[in-house]
């Protein structure tokens, strides 16, 4: 049974676990699970790897947190990795992938204000895009269901329907800061944004001395088999953010930025308690060791075409439960028929783990090590209670 003394803020499946490995959980019920949600592209490198366990038991045996009025030399270390593998050239650490997109908006408004343009303050958003769960990131998400009963959102916020990019040049103004776009849309529903149209997003943003924002907390490191997804459509942007999988299951987030872009926040105008500490950089840099090694990105790709093939299959085999597979490498999923929590349920009873999402879809967010055997698992699995789904439905109409 879930606690009472927590707030009742999560509709929790009865059932934690004990210990993991790889792409794998035990839970309390004793059962081996086949982990294909990763914490909803939290454990980007699966359960206790050895590289990360060594490192965070190492660090814990020193400095965990000094606070950023002091240099941290793992933070450092940190930052000049992602500057030397992206468009960066500043990166500003926190705790969060809302803290992030918290980050970046308010440099790219800080930005125009140094700039002698203090009106500029307004964002262009995506119908479906999810930015976080603070007022601002609810506010620039702009999904009713996560706004209602918290008062008038915070202003600042145009949206637009996913793709539009007639709507997104309609918008432009003279109060407008930057454009904000999720490459791949994760809550919303594994939506892609097709690279013509984050290259027109380029194109508006330079055209009217805007910034464009990607929100890369889902897509990013290594989950579509590059460090980043912008990578993949060869279309930069000013400022990024990430977190999720950036800390394998450890707290962090950071929001990179080019030099011109930063340069609004100087000493005093943003900070954090905890972003970027010790023990959170150590476990992050454990990270890129990882996914910068040879070849990784390379296998995560190689992995991902292998995944796309075997749900491929199973869409194909099951049309009245699944109609359409989404979604790239190792961010994929599945638009179900039945209600999705139901087919979450159905691949749950089987031992697999899955992320619902946004119309109806079902995620599957593998770790990066998963291996081909747990690939071939997990479609196997799914297709077992695809079956039991369409069982159950003959059996209700036969009743």
């Amino acid at each position: 049974m879930t606690s009472n003394s927590l707030f009742h803020t999560y509709n929790r499946v009865d059932l934690s676990f004990e210990k993991g490995e790889g792409a794998w959980l035990v839970g309390s019920d004793g059962r081996r699970y086949l982990d294909m949600g990763s914490g909803i592209a939290v454990t980007a490198l699966g359960h206790a790897h050895p590289h990360l366990v060594a490192t965070l038991k190492a660090a814990a045996e020193k400095v965990w947190h000094t606070s950023n009025l002091f240099r941290i030399p793992e933070q450092e270390r940190l930052a000049e990795r992602l500057t030397a593998e992206t468009f960066a050239d500043r990166v500003f650490f926190c705790n969060s992938g809302a803290e992030a997109n918290e980050a970046a908006i308010k440099t790219a408004r800080r930005y125009h204000f140094v700039h002698g343009r203090p009106e500029r303050t307004r964002i262009i958003t995506f119908e479906g895009a999810f930015h976080g769960r603070t007022l601002a990131t609810i506010a620039a998400g702009g999904s009713p269901k996560y706004l209602e009963g918290f008062g008038e959102p915070l202003s600042g916020f145009d949206q637009v329907a996913k793709g539009d990019v007639a709507a997104v040049r309609a918008r432009v103004g003279p109060h407008t800061a930057a454009i904000m776009v999720e490459p791949i849309q994760g809550e919303g529903g594994i939506r892609v944004i097709d690279r013509d149209t984050l290259q027109a997003l380029r194109d508006i943003c330079d055209e009217n001395g805007l910034l464009l924002i990607f929100d890369e907390v889902q897509t990013g490191v290594g989950r579509l088999g590059t460090l980043f997804a912008y990578q993949t459509t060869g279309v930069a942007p000013d400022i990024l953010s990430s977190a999720k999988g950036l800390g394998g299951g450890f707290p962090i987030g950071a929001c990179l930025a080019t030099e011109e872009a930063a340069r609004g926040l100087a000493p005093g105008t943003h900070g954090t308690t905890y972003g970027g500490n010790a023990l959170a950089c150590a476990v992050a840099n454990a990270v890129l060791d990882v996914v910068l090694s040879d070849g990784f990105l390379g296998e995560v790709r190689r992995k991902g075409s292998l995944a796309k093939q075997l749900l491929a299959g199973v869409v194909e085999s099951h049309p009245h439960v699944f109609t359409e597979l989404r979604g790239d490498a190792l961010m994929l999923g599945l638009k179900c028929v039945p209600p999705v929590g139901d087919v979450a349920a159905a691949a749950r009873a089987h031992g697999l783990l899955t992320v619902p999402a946004g119309e109806q879809t079902l995620r599957l967010l593998p770790p990066l090590v998963s291996t081909d055997e747990d690939l071939r698992e997990a479609a196997s699995r799914l297709d077992a209670a695809a079956a039991d789904i369409e069982a159950a439905a003959r059996n209700g109409a036969h009743a």
